[in-house]
């Protein structure tokens, strides 16, 4: 049973992470503009968020520039075309999608306006996902390391990997409902086995959820209330598929005086808005509810939304099969 100062009371070791520009650019092939950019990250300062994240740091050997927006590769200058010095209380994130990113495309942390590499890792990648955790940590980064498709991995794998990373340099270590196929229950016992390892090895637990069983926010207070400290969100719930935590949610929930969430119901208003109204499309629907009831990756929904299908059950069928 959880603890109700975990629930009512708030806890000074909590950090919340806006994913918007790097999930949210998943769905509009991270076409963002500058503007859009600087007021998101004035939206996060206001609100008290503590990491940003500004994006992929994607390889540009293996992807076309020409096909994505800069923040697929989100490149100092870049951020720094946004942020200056940033002399804010807010830091910058990136991820480095193993397999997907070259780690001579990082500089040193002090010479960068980067403070956090966050490596996305599947189970079978732990070797190559603990090299990039010591290179970017021997350059000064903090790092984490999210674990993906966390559903589809059998406890004991999940163990060995954890007893990896744990033993890395990592300073965080994510739960990542990829298929947004977790429920609340089975993510508090999910928490206990992450919990055995962050407690042996001084590391902390993040959770980053998917919103396709409309339990993205649920499976962010669940980790909340059971110690996890870092607890990702995006404005609108902005992300691949149905999308992720909405930061409004989380925001109103924290007890924390420091989080303020009138600035993010003013960016959502004033910028999220006309996202969708010309067209962008992302958050729950049947498609995608479908693909997390079976523990399923989004990538059939994902073309079924594309397509404009309506036909849920044939879809369904179709997905079960």
């Amino acid at each position: 049973m959880k603890q109700i100062e975990n629930m009512l009371g708030f806890r000074e070791s909590i950090k919340v992470v806006d994913a918007t520009l790097r999930d949210g650019g998943l769905v509009n092939d991270f076409f963002f503009d500058d503007e859009f950019v600087r007021r998101l990250y004035q939206a996060n300062i206001d609100a008290g968020v503590d990491y940003m994240e500004m994006g992929y740091r994607a390889s540009k050997k293996v992807f076309d520039e020409t096909k994505f927006g800069k923040w697929k590769f989100s490149g100092d200058e870049h951020i720094r075309e946004i942020v200056g010095d940033n002399n804010t209380p807010l830091k910058l994130a990136v991820m480095a999608d193993i397999g997907r990113h070259d780690k001579n495309d990082f500089d040193e942390c002090a010479n960068s306006p980067v403070d956090l590499v966050r490596v996305a890792t599947y189970i079978h990648q732990m070797p190559e996902a603990i090299d990039m955790i010591e290179d970017a940590h021997k350059k000064g980064y903090e790092t984490s390391c999210n674990i993906m498709a966390v559903s589809n991995t059998q406890e004991q794998d999940l163990r060995v990997a954890l007893e990896m990373v744990g033993q890395s340099s990592v300073d965080c270590i994510y739960i990542v409902d990829s298929f947004g196929s977790i429920y609340p229950e089975q993510m508090a016992r999910i928490v206990d086995i992450y919990s055995d390892f962050s407690v042996k090895y001084g590391k902390k637990l993040g959770i980053h959820a998917h919103n396709n069983q409309q339990l993205a926010f649920a499976n962010t207070i669940e980790c909340c209330g059971d110690g996890v400290d870092w607890l990702d969100g995006t404005y609108m719930g902005m992300g691949r598929g149905a999308g992720n935590c909405a930061m409004e949610l989380l925001l109103g929930f924290l007890k924390n005086p420091k989080y303020n969430v009138y600035p993010v119901l003013r960016f959502v208003e004033q910028n999220m808005v006309s996202l969708k109204q010309k067209g962008i499309v992302w958050g729950y629907d049947l498609q995608y509810l479908v693909t997390g009831l079976l523990n399923q990756h989004p990538r059939t929904a994902i073309q079924f939304t594309k397509e404009g299908r309506t036909d849920y059950s044939e879809f369904y069928k179709e997905t079960f099969n």
